[in-house]
Formats: structure tokens, C-alpha cells, sequence
């Protein structure tokens, strides 16, 4: 009985289906970010084209979309195959909830088989709802994940958001490139605060397969390492990753401490009141 390997970085968030959505245009395409992304110690992968909640309401459609993913992601992984044996490459999709109620029965809607399933709300806002949305959801027995967060418009205003999605059962995906400002200061800074406060269960790459983007692995891990976050990224880049494959809810990942600079401040601060005090007190 073969065991699964735990020991590799898992990315559940990428677009590397060729040719169905805006990700990588062909194989080609795909086998090359494969080779950059095991270069940066991913081997293990989830792909996750777009597809909109809306079209599981109309089975015609439904089945056209699914059926297209599956050529182009067999045609993929029989490249894979042949040229990286080492890698693992599984499908699920990125789920567009433009419908309040998504249909998720066909497991090819899911990640990897299981009951997980990545979401994002429409044109990166946040409409009314959301956590009974979310509610609804499980209630079906099904697992989301919400696909980049910090990313969302208001999130920066608003991260009480967070909170509640996770107290209706949702779980959060953070972007590696959000670390680094790859999507602006608010978004930097909101994955920041969720990593600070705990509420991330999942680092991936949104990669979208194109030679001219970045994967932001390594850059996003110094930035964490800075923050002394090894263990943190352990659980949120290997395990939890590793065990949705497995379908296993995710392990609570240490909250993150501020910046080495920030901490060193604020001691300097403390100190200087200290010194102030027992000036005046001698």
C-alpha cells in the first residue's frame, strides 16, 4: 500500500489547464511552469481553472465546460507524466459564486476529488450574504475555501469579514505575491494582519502559468522567514495542503509576530519610558 508523500510543498491554487481560462495557453506552456514551480520545491499540485457557480444550474453548459477542462488537464497530465514523474497532478476548479446557491455534486467541480471546494466572490468585491452563503455551503457538505482574501476591495476596512467566514466554515487561501505587494500595499497588508492574527490556513501561488509572471514562492517564504514564521509556513505550504488531498480539514497555523523591526521599536520605546521614569524618579 503506497503512503501519501507529506514531505513535498502542495500549491491548490494555480491555472495551469492549457487553454480553458486566462492561465497557461497550452502544454508546452504548463510542462515549463511545472519546471519553474519544482525549481522553487512544488511537487505537488491541485489546478484550478475558473469556472461561474452559475453554469451548475444548467447541466448542458455544465457538462460542455467540464468536459473541455478534462481533455486539456489529461492532455496535461499525460505530458506531466512523461517528463516530471515526480510530480503530482490533480484537478479541482475555481468556483466564480455568482449564484448564491452553487450546485457542487459533481466531484469535478471539487479539489482533487474531495470535499473541498475553492471560491471566489465576483469581480474581487464582496457581495451582501456572504456567511450565510458560505453556511449554505456546508450545510451541503461541502467544504469552501475563499480563494485570496486579502485581495477582496474594503477587506482592508472590513477584516472583521475574516472572522465571520471562518465562524460559517469557510477556510482562507492566501497568495504567495500578496506577501510581496504583488497586488498593491492593501492587499500586502491585509494578508499580513490574517497571518498575524492566525485566520490563514492555506499559502498558494495563483499562477497563472504566463513566462513573463513571478510564482513568489521564495520571495513570500523570506518574507515570513523574517518574521521567525518557519512552523507557520510548514503547516500552510505542506501539511494543510497535504491533508485536503487526503480530505482533512486543516491544522491551526501559529499566528505570525510582527516585523523584527516593529518588535525592535517598540522595545526602543519601552525602554526610553523606562529610562524617562527612573530619571525622574531618582
Amino acid at each position: 500500500m503506497s503512503h501519501p508523500d507529506t514531505s513535498s510543498l502542495v500549491d491548490i491554487h494555480n491555472h495551469l489547464v492549457p487553454g480553458v481560462d486566462d492561465g497557461a495557453k497550452h502544454v508546452p506552456g504548463v510542462l515549463a511552469s511545472i519546471e519553474r514551480m519544482t525549481y522553487v520545491g512544488i511537487r505537488r499540485f491541485v489546478t484550478t481553472p475558473h469556472i461561474q457557480g452559475s453554469l451548475t444550474h444548467d447541466p448542458a453548459r455544465l457538462e460542455a465546460r467540464l468536459a473541455e477542462v478534462s481533455r486539456a488537464w489529461s492532455a496535461a497530465a499525460d505530458a506531466i507524466r512523461a517528463t516530471f514523474p515526480e510530480v503530482e497532478y490533480r484537478r479541482g476548479h475555481e468556483v466564480l459564486i455568482d449564484v448564491p446557491e452553487p450546485d457542487l455534486t459533481d466531484a469535478r467541480i471539487r479539489m482533487a476529488d474531495t470535499s473541498f471546494v475553492l471560491i471566489e466572490w465576483p469581480r474581487l468585491h464582496i457581495p451582501p450574504g456572504t456567511p450565510r452563503v458560505l453556511r449554505w455551503i456546508r450545510d451541503q457538505g461541502y467544504r469552501p475555501i475563499i480563494a485570496h482574501p486579502e485581495r477582496y476591495a474594503g477587506m482592508a476596512q472590513n477584516l472583521d469579514f475574516a472572522a465571520r467566514w471562518r465562524d460559517a466554515g469557510a477556510f482562507l487561501q492566501v497568495n504567495y505575491g500578496s506577501l510581496v505587494g504583488r497586488y498593491g500595499a492593501d492587499a500586502e497588508s491585509v494578508a499580513f494582519r490574517l497571518l498575524e492574527m492566525g485566520q490563514v490556513d492555506y499559502l498558494a501561488s495563483d499562477f497563472h502559468g504566463h513566462s513573463n509572471l513571478k510564482i513568489y514562492k521564495n520571495e513570500a517564504w523570506e518574507a515570513l522567514e523574517e518574521r521567525d514564521a518557519v512552523d507557520a509556513l510548514g503547516v500552510l505550504c505542506r501539511s494543510n495542503p497535504s491533508r485536503l488531498l487526503q480530505d482533512l480539514e486543516p491544522l491551526p497555523a501559529s499566528a505570525i509576530a510582527p516585523p523584527r523591526r516593529l518588535i525592535e521599536r517598540l522595545r526602543g520605546m519601552i525602554g526610553g519610558r523606562r529610562r524617562s521614569t527612573e530619571g525622574q524618579t531618582r
